[in-house]
C-alpha cells in the first residue's frame, strides 16, 4: 500500500492541473477505492497515442487500487462535442457511433486492466430521460455561464451561430458524473469547462464534487500541432509494429522527453537518469529506441518490438547509407565539437551558416536520427555517422584533445 504522498507524486506526473488538489488528498486519505471517470466520444474508429495520455493516467489510478469507469459517450457523440470548434459540428449517426464504440472497448484494454475496469455507455441513463427531465437539467445552468466558455464566447462575439443543442453537451457530460457518482474525472486541458460543470451539478444534486484533473494535449510527430488523424501527424495504437517504431524514431530529441513523461510507464527517476545520461554523452537515439521498444511492446508484444527494432536498423542501413563511407578523425575541443563546426570540418557543408540552414531544414542526421538542435555538442570519443541531405556521409571519430 503506497502512502498518500507517493500516490500524489504518481498522479501529478504529466498532469496540467488538479482541481482541487487538497480535495483529492482528502479523498485518498479516507483509504477507500475512488471512482475514476474518463469519457471518450466514439467519433472515429481508431485511437491514437494522443488519446492514451488519459488512458495511461487511468492505468496509474488502477495501479494505486482505484476503480476506473471508462465511459463511452454514445449519447454525447450524437450531440457532437463543440469544444474548440469554430462552427456547429454535424452529429454522427447512431450506426457510426455503435461501430466505433466496438473498437474502443477492444483497444483500451491494451492499457487498462479489464478486471479493474467498468465500461459504461451514457445512453444507458440519458436515453431514459424524458423531455421534461432534460428541461429540468437545463434549468440548472445559465446562458451567461455557458458564454464564459472561450470557444462559445469567441463564436458569439464573432457573430457565428451556436446551436442550442451545443449548450447541452457540457450539461450532459456533467450529468454523467452525477449518474456515475465520480470522485475524480480526467480530461484534456480543452475539457476544463466541462469537468467543472460536473463538479457544479454534483453539488446541486447533493453529491461531493469530483476532483477535475486535466492532462496536456499531446503534440503530434511534427512537434507543433496536437496529434490528429486529420493532420496526419499521429501514431495509431493499431499501427503495425514497424510503422509505430519508425514514426516514434522520427520525433525530435526534445519531443522525445515529452513522450517519455506522458506515454512511458518508466518511473520518472529512471527517465531523469536517462536524460542525464544523454546530457553526459549518450546518443539520444539510444534513449529513443528504449521509448520505441516500450510503446511497441505495449500494443503488440516484446517479440514484435525486437523485430521492429531489427527491421528499422536494416532499413536504415539498406535504404540510406552508401556501401562505403569516408572515415574522418577530428580533434575535439574540451568536451567535444559543436555540430555546425563538425559538419564544416568534415567537409559535409561549406560553412557553419550552411550547417545551420541544413539543420533548420531537417537535412542533418546522426546515425539516421534527425538533428534539431543547432547548439548540439558532439561528444569527444564518439564515433558516429553524419549525414547531410541524401548523398553526403561521413563517419566521424572525435578524439580527445
Amino acid at each position: 500500500m503506497v502512502s498518500t504522498a507517493e500516490a500524489m507524486e504518481l498522479i501529478r506526473r504529466g498532469a496540467d492541473e488538479i482541481m482541487l488538489e487538497e480535495a483529492l488528498i482528502r479523498k485518498l486519505e479516507r483509504g477507500r477505492p475512488l471512482k475514476i471517470k474518463a469519457g471518450f466520444d466514439p467519433t472515429a474508429p481508431d485511437l491514437h497515442l494522443g488519446h492514451t495520455v488519459l488512458i495511461n493516467k487511468l492505468r496509474q489510478f488502477q495501479d494505486l487500487g482505484h476503480e476506473v469507469m471508462f465511459l463511452i459517450g454514445d449519447f454525447t457523440a450524437m450531440i457532437g462535442d463543440p469544444t474548440g470548434k469554430s462552427a456547429t459540428r454535424p452529429p454522427l449517426s447512431r450506426d457510426e457511433i455503435l461501430e466505433n464504440a466496438k473498437t474502443y472497448e477492444h483497444q483500451v484494454f491494451k492499457i487498462l486492466d479489464p478486471k479493474k475496469t467498468t465500461v459504461l455507455f451514457n445512453s444507458s441513463w440519458m436515453g431514459e430521460m424524458s423531455a421534461a427531465d432534460m428541461i429540468q437539467l437545463s434549468a440548472k445552468h445559465t446562458v451567461a455561464r455557458m458564454l464564459e466558455r472561450d470557444d462559445f464566447n469567441k463564436r458569439y462575439k464573432g457573430g457565428q451561430s451556436i446551436s442550442i443543442h451545443e449548450f447541452l453537451y457540457p450539461l450532459v457530460q456533467g450529468y454523467d458524473s452525477v449518474a456515475m457518482k465520480a470522485d475524480v474525472e480526467l480530461g484534456g486541458t480543452d475539457q476544463k469547462f466541462n469537468l467543472l460543470v460536473g463538479r457544479q451539478l454534483q453539488e446541486i444534486y447533493g453529491q461531493e464534487p469530483q476532483v477535475a484533473l486535466t492532462m496536456p494535449i499531446l503534440e503530434g510527430l511534427d512537434g507543433a500541432q496536437k496529434m490528429s488523424k486529420s493532420l496526419n501527424n499521429y501514431i495509431g495504437i493499431t499501427d503495425k509494429p514497424d510503422d509505430m517504431f519508425g514514426k516514434l524514431m522520427s520525433i525530435s530529441d526534445d519531443l522525445m522527453w515529452r513522450y517519455f513523461e506522458l506515454l512511458s510507464f518508466l518511473p520518472l527517476s529512471e527517465v531523469n537518469t536517462l536524460k542525464a545520461d544523454v546530457e553526459a554523452g549518450l546518443n539520444p537515439r539510444d534513449a529513443k529506441v528504449r521509448l520505441c521498444m516500450e510503446i511497441v511492446e505495449r500494443f503488440h508484444s516484446r517479440e514484435e518490438a525486437v523485430r521492429a527494432n531489427e527491421n528499422f536498423i536494416a532499413r536504415f542501413r539498406k535504404g540510406t547509407m552508401p556501401d562505403e563511407i569516408p572515415e574522418i578523425t577530428l580533434c575535439g575541443h574540451g568536451s567535444g565539437l559543436l555540430i555546425t563546426n563538425l559538419l564544416k570540418d568534415a567537409k559535409l557543408v561549406s560553412s557553419t551558416s550552411e550547417a545551420m540552414r541544413m539543420i533548420k531544414q531537417g537535412a542533418v542526421k546522426i546515425n539516421g536520427a534527425r538533428v534539431e538542435d543547432k547548439g548540439l555538442v558532439c561528444i569527444a570519443g564518439s564515433n558516429e555517422i553524419y549525414q547531410v541531405g541524401k548523398r553526403r556521409f561521413a563517419r566521424v571519430f572525435i578524439e580527445n584533445s
